[in-house]
């Protein structure tokens, strides 16, 4: 008996593997040949499997796609909920949320294929795929809007800003960056770097002096 027990287990975590390594599979392709464009053969390949093998743990391609968009959300979610964890308590909330940028970036860019597989996707993958990954985005997003009201409470935002505004095009920018940033041109610590600057720059409230300059008549 325990070593048919130990058979199964050994059984179980072989097709756990195999699992990961095709959604490993599938969510590099993804992120690199966009939804129209990933196919069953390529993501078997990646894994070295046969691709009929595929169907052994998903049913079609649409659900091995809509798992990894899904995924890609989730794990940016738990990863910045983690990255805030480890922060100090009186860390500020402009500090916080320059961790939040610098936690986005590097999960987008270096850290995760899934990431990039389904910031990349979001507007290519049919409706009826998107439940879950829409669900787990409107989670990331709540974070995000805590971290900016905290700021706002703080007086770390600039008052002329609206608030969900500028969480949203915090956001697109952040995204964006999975469309066009290169590695041959450009480090991700120089990403983030330049990243933080804009957005620190972009929220912070105005010095006196310029805001007296802002609000002057312009001389013809």
């Amino acid at each position: 008996m325990p070593r048919k027990k130990a058979t199964a287990e050994s059984n179980d975590s072989k097709s756990q593997r195999t699992r990961a390594r095709i959604l490993d599979a599938a969510a590099h392709t993804l992120s690199v040949k966009g939804y129209s464009g990933t196919r069953l053969t390529d993501v078997a390949e990646y894994a070295e499997l046969q691709a009929p093998a595929i169907y052994y743990y998903f049913k079609s391609r649409e659900d091995l796609i809509e798992e990894v968009m899904f995924c890609g959300i989730s794990d940016m979610r738990r990863h910045l909920q983690a990255e805030l964890k480890a922060q100090p308590d009186d860390l500020s909330p402009m500090d916080r949320i320059m961790v939040a940028v610098e936690s986005h970036l590097r999960h987008e860019l270096e850290l995760s294929d899934y990431a990039r597989a389904s910031i990349r996707n979001a507007r290519q993958v049919p409706q009826q795929l998107q439940a879950r990954q829409k669900k787990e985005a409107a989670a990331y997003n709540r974070i995000w809007r805590g971290l900016i009201n905290d700021a706002v409470d703080s007086g770390d935002i600039r008052d002329d800003l609206d608030a969900t505004m500028a969480q949203a095009l915090i956001l697109g920018a952040l995204n964006w960056t999975a469309e066009w940033w290169d590695p041959r041109f450009s480090s991700v610590d120089a990403m983030v770097a330049n990243a933080q600057t804009f957005v620190r720059h972009g929220l912070s409230p105005l010095p006196q002096a310029a805001k007296r300059r802002a609000g002057s008549p312009s001389r013809n």
